[in-house]
């Protein structure tokens, strides 16, 4: 929670530097700070801190000098969360995978009954997801992984996968508020045991050689944006269609 408005304060201070060149500013961002959007709308601390953390949101004072001045929360346009997740440094790696390394395969069956073996999966980009349902910074970014998966519905060459730790029973409720577009492994924590997690969520891109090509612990901002950099990478390497047919 602390990390998180840290972030906030930390953002915040950005895009009021120009104001600080003029006067000290006095406002600070807390849990009884009145946030509201430009309709005149407020939003309590638990839905602006929830917006917030999607990263498409950013916060600025009414009244700079004022240490009581309300806010406003502004929702970013695609172009300039964008450039907001460009100027964000690559998450930390993991300390369960070695980039690079060989990704170890697992076997195993979806929610919907479907078998998955990542072995068989060689030439395809693995994009892999671990996390349970009250984890809080696993629900805060599945909105953007949802969409991220959205992008490459149609894509063949990448196969997302979500290794839950829930009972399938439980996952299709969440589900019915909380879209998300991975195929979904109920009751998996014999996977993450495979790998030794026990921070989530985590998320892994494994390279169509099999290899630990990205991997990250824990909620950033800058991961999904990340995970898709290492997708259009990995995409680049891939044989052309017209030079696969030409191989055959």
């Amino acid at each position: 929670m602390k990390r998180i408005l840290i972030a906030f304060l930390f953002t915040f201070s950005l895009l009021n530097i120009s104001a600080q060149q003029t006067f000290t500013t006095k406002a600070r961002l807390t849990e009884s700070s009145v946030v509201k959007d430009t309709t005149g709308t407020e939003y309590p601390y638990a839905i602006w801190q929830q917006l917030m953390a999607t990263g498409r949101y950013i916060i600025k004072a009414e009244k700079p000098a004022d240490p009581n001045t309300a806010y406003f929360i502004i929702r970013l346009s695609d172009e300039d969360f964008a450039k907001r997740n460009l100027a964000l440094p690559k998450p930390p790696e993991s300390k369960y995978f070695k980039t690079g390394s060989k990704f170890s395969s697992f076997k195993t069956t979806d929610i919907d009954g479907n078998k998955i073996n990542t072995k068989n999966l060689a030439g395809k980009i693995i994009v892999l997801n671990f996390w349970f349902i009250n984890c809080p910074p696993c629900v805060r970014e599945i909105p953007e992984l949802h969409k991220l998966s959205q992008t490459y519905r149609e894509d063949s060459s990448v196969v997302f996968i979500a290794v839950a730790l829930d009972l399938a029973s439980d996952i299709r409720e969440f589900l019915k508020t909380h879209p998300f577009g991975y195929r979904i492994v109920d009751n998996g924590r014999y996977i993450s045991n495979q790998y030794s997690i026990n921070s989530y969520p985590t998320n892994v891109v494994v390279s169509p050689e099999g290899k630990v090509y990205f991997h990250a612990s824990g909620f950033g901002m800058s991961t999904v944006h990340w995970i898709s950099k290492s997708i259009e990478e990995l995409k680049q390497q891939l044989p052309k269609k017209e030079e696969t047919v030409a191989a055959q």
